[in-house]
């Protein structure tokens, strides 16, 4: 192949690029499946004389509000496009063109391809949702939260037993209990050559499990609609810390009301159906219901999930927050657990809750482990940059 069919080639993928991006103003016919993919793209970003996604001008395409057509539009994009792709265009869909209703009908749950932000809008249109479409919108989310199971709960729990061994160790431990291979490292200083022994000045061991202190943990969820992602991890990840024995979990999520969920933890979808997002936000409210609920505070960790924006009583919470350090709470503040980021977020409060020792950072899914494991240890956070 010469040089000048290579660049004949290349100019031409270009074009055919352009154009399915531009749709038809830009000129130029597709064929096969490039048309079809076309057809697809225009039904969602057709518009007058402009690039794609562009909400201005009017819309000659659409899917209209039949369901059966939306239902064909939702297999058509799995054809053309990958997975990622796909979620994309279905939040598109739904923003875009208000599908919203026609999720509440079975047959198009059962057509779409679900993933975390698709929960997110079938748990805000709970209420709204007809008994015929509950079951199929519990079994959507639950092959998500299956997912998400899989993925994260291995690495949580290794990460966290990790974490609660080290804690428990004691320097004054019982014969048996020593860890001798810890301890002689330790030692290794006060080896004595003539004697060829090492003396144990400081003895390394493990708490009995029997006489173990049980950690206890507080995830406290904003409930607010920006938050739908980070309430699904976090309802994941409540359900994964419950099953370990050595921790004492407690969720609760909020709005302008709190409600505690901690005696539905052992499955998740039942946390998910028993949130409400949307509606205000009342964070001084659901810090004092998790101030009332801590016994230990020195064997405590809070985990506040919020994007921060106060509607209550501001100054009270951040009094509360420094109350619960005063006395030993371990507090962390994410303003989300997702893979996006921070959303928009209060900067005001999250400085103030930095200069209080608790600063507010987004963290991944992948990075929570972590982060949970350093708070039980009582070290410094993981805190990814750029944190306040």
């Amino acid at each position: 192949m010469t040089t000048e069919t290579i660049e004949t080639t290349a100019d031409a993928e270009r074009l055919r690029r352009w154009r399915l991006v531009l749709g038809a103003d830009t000129g130029g016919a597709l064929a096969g499946a490039d048309a079809a993919m076309d057809r697809t793209l225009e039904a969602l970003y057709g518009g007058g004389g402009g690039a794609a996604g562009e909400a201005d001008g009017p819309r000659r395409g659409g899917l209209g509000a039949s369901a059966p057509r939306v239902a064909r539009w939702l297999g058509d994009i799995r054809t053309y496009f990958p997975a990622s792709v796909v979620q994309v265009m279905q939040r598109d869909a739904v923003d875009r063109l208000g599908l919203s209703a026609l999720l509440l009908e079975p047959e198009m749950l059962e057509a779409v391809e679900a993933d975390v932000h698709l929960v997110g809008t079938l748990l805000s249109l709970n209420k709204a949702m007809p008994e015929a479409t509950k079951e199929t919108a519990r079994a959507v989310v639950r092959k998500v939260v299956a997912d998400l199971e899989s993925r994260l709960s291995g690495r949580t729990r290794a990460t966290l037993a990790g974490a609660l061994d080290r804690s428990a160790r004691t320097a004054r431990p019982r014969h048996r209990d020593i860890d001798w291979d810890r301890t002689i490292r330790a030692n290794l200083k006060n080896y004595l050559p003539a004697h060829r022994t090492v003396v144990p000045e400081r003895l390394i061991g493990h708490g009995r499990a029997a006489q173990a202190v049980k950690k206890e943990v507080i995830l406290c969820i904003d409930q607010s609609g920006s938050m739908a992602a980070s309430v699904v991890y976090a309802s994941v990840f409540g359900a994964v810390l419950a099953s370990m024995r050595a921790l004492d979990t407690r969720l609760v999520v909020f709005d302008t009301a709190v409600v505690d969920l901690t005696d539905q933890l052992a499955d998740p979808v039942d946390v998910l159906f028993g949130t409400q997002l949307g509606g205000g936000t009342d964070i001084n409210r659901a810090l004092a219901y998790c101030q009332s609920r801590i016994t230990r505070p020195a064997e405590t960790v809070v985990v506040l999930i919020s994007d921060l924006y106060e509607g209550g009583i501001r100054d009270e919470m951040l009094k509360r927050v420094a109350a619960m350090r005063a006395s030993g709470v371990r507090f962390v503040t994410l303003l989300a657990l997702s893979d996006e980021g921070a959303p928009a977020y209060d900067r005001d409060h999250a400085a103030a809750l930095a200069a209080l020792g608790a600063p507010a950072f987004a963290c991944t899914p992948d990075l929570f482990p972590e982060v949970m494991a350093a708070a039980l240890e009582k070290r410094p956070l993981p805190i990814p940059a750029p944190a306040v």
